[in-house]
């Protein structure tokens, strides 16, 4: 057993004996019927903590020789033979060849494929001794093992686009680009190759002249059939959790849930498991996810792209032509080509029927907020700053503060979200509420009573204290006006089963208001 060449299953085996281990093995199946076809090589470019790493962690232990898996599977999906009833006919048969390029790139970048090829071969020699020639390429040491062995090859590469990624040394990405043609597209592969599986961040790079990777079928967070719900977790599974857990699934599915992948609504599972095990709902994604990503695009404003993300964050979407991105963080020329790349990165949900982006949940609106603390967004990190408050003296009854808060949101989205009508408030009022999303779920133009509020926040499991609210809108009519149609209309009567009190609130903007006020607002309380 090596660390390169045929790796253990501890990887997997540790994956099983977690507290949270959701079956994805059915992947293997796929996998299965493409070994030594001309569909062989796979590119997996998904967002970060979206189960990459731990699906090559599963095909070690599936395909290597270096290990005995056959307990480790016994129980798992694969196994089931009614359905995978040839599972066993390639379980540990394989030479398997496992790098993940970021721990190379952070140690050798002067040498990196010399040194990728040294320690492959360390391996090779505890195996081989002296029958190979180690002054040679990797590529011909590879036919010869195959020559002598008749076994194929499985060659994983974790994090290959790193080297793309970040530097800027076009000959060392020639290089490696030619390093990885003789591994998988050169004459010689044809024979020792069974699979490729390699996992990246960004789609595999447009690259003029290079031809090193384009035999490899890509599977990406815009499209990624028939592999879809093997990463991420899908609904179904966050439901099993949160029985298991006791955890709120509503809850659960407006904090991570939102990424419509091929039609199927895939969560977070690094952010899923993480609220499984604290029994907490936080957005964990931003700590293990640089966001100056987000910065660097936005305040470009190609074409208003600083509303357009207004406009999401509002819970808006935006029409997106994600085919003119070339693939690299360092050519972003236009609007569609950074939400593109926010896309990608797990920043944004896309909507392929529609072509449309939007903000998936809570935790990625969250990490939008973390984001904006810079630049030309000062005024409208400023403004999401006090959304607590307004939450908070809402519940409290505070309706002049109330009034003032949605003020200080008109002045701060007036420029982008055109104020001049009620669906205009609405969408000034989803961003000034911008936290309550954590602890209710809110629906617009909710039928309630007679008619449909404007407004209806209805309290999850989650939300402790906060009671019910209705909310309902008025241009150029008074707050009382609004508070008299929520009661004649009985909105309120829709969420009488959801706590002991509800709000009424009505709010008002009036065009022709005296000085700089505008907003007026009326709070009752109904006993339910």
């Amino acid at each position: 057993m090596g660390i390169y060449f045929n790796p253990g299953n501890a990887s997997f085996r540790q994956a099983r004996n977690s507290m949270i281990y959701v079956d994805k093995t059915e992947l293997l199946d796929y996998l299965n019927r493409v070994l030594s076809t001309e569909n062989k090589c796979i590119a997996v470019s998904h967002a970060r903590r979206f189960g990459k790493s731990h699906a090559a962690g599963m095909i070690d232990a599936y395909y290597s020789l270096g290990c005995d898996s056959t307990e480790l599977f016994g129980d798992t999906k694969i196994a089931d033979e009614t359905k995978h009833n040839n599972y066993k006919k390639y379980m540990n048969k394989y030479n398997v060849i496992h790098l993940d390029i970021s721990s190379f790139w952070d140690n050798y970048k002067d040498n990196l494929l010399e040194k990728i090829t040294e320690y492959i071969y360390k391996d090779f020699k505890h195996d081989f001794g002296n029958e190979l020639d180690y002054d040679d390429s990797l590529n011909y040491n590879l036919i010869r093992i195959y020559k002598k062995t008749n076994i194929q090859f499985v060659i994983i590469i974790d994090e290959w686009d790193c080297v793309i990624r970040n530097s800027n040394d076009s000959k060392l990405v020639h290089s490696y680009l030619q390093f990885l043609h003789s591994l998988f597209k050169s004459e010689e592969s044809k024979a020792y190759l069974a699979l490729a599986y390699i996992t990246g961040i960004l789609p595999i790079k447009k690259i003029k002249d290079e031809s090193a990777l384009n035999n490899f079928s890509e599977y990406t967070m815009v499209k990624s059939k028939p592999i879809t719900q093997y990463y991420g977790f899908t609904e179904d599974e966050v439901k099993v959790l949160c029985k298991k857990f006791d955890m709120d699934f509503e809850s659960t599915k407006a904090w991570y849930n939102g990424y419509l992948i091929d039609g199927i609504h895939m969560y977070n599972p690094n952010s899923v498991s993480m609220a499984m095990l604290r029994n907490d709902f936080d957005s964990y994604w931003k700590n293990t996810s640089s966001f100056a990503s987000i910065n660097t695009f936005i305040t470009m404003n190609y074409a208003g792209l600083k509303d357009d993300v207004l406009t999401m964050l509002a819970g808006g979407k935006v029409k997106v032509n994600t085919n003119t991105f070339q693939n690299d963080l360092s050519i972003i020329t236009s609007r569609d080509d950074a939400l593109t790349a926010l896309i990608h990165l797990g920043y944004l949900g896309y909507d392929a029927e529609r072509k449309e982006s939007y903000v998936p949940n809570y935790e990625v609106a969250t990490t939008f907020e973390s984001a904006l603390q810079t630049g030309e967004w000062k005024e409208i990190a400023k403004t999401i700053s006090c959304c607590d408050e307004l939450l908070y003296e809402t519940i409290d009854g505070n309706a002049e503060r109330v009034a003032e808060l949605i003020e200080l949101a008109h002045d701060a989205y007036t420029s982008v979200l055109k104020y001049n009508d009620e669906n205009s408030l609405s969408c000034v009022l989803t961003m000034a509420y911008f936290t309550a999303p954590g602890y209710y779920n809110i629906i617009r133009e909710m039928p309630a009573g007679k008619g449909f509020a404007d407004f209806a926040f209805i309290p999850r499991a989650n939300a402790g204290f906060r009671p019910a609210m209705v909310i309902e809108l008025k241009y150029n009519k008074s707050a009382d006006t609004a508070i008299k149609q929520i009661k004649e209309k009985r909105y309120h009567g829709a969420l009488s089963g959801y706590s002991e009190k509800i709000l009424l609130v009505g709010i008002s903007y009036d065009a022709n208001g005296a000085g700089d006020k505008h907003h007026s607002c009326v709070i009752e309380e109904v006993k339910v």
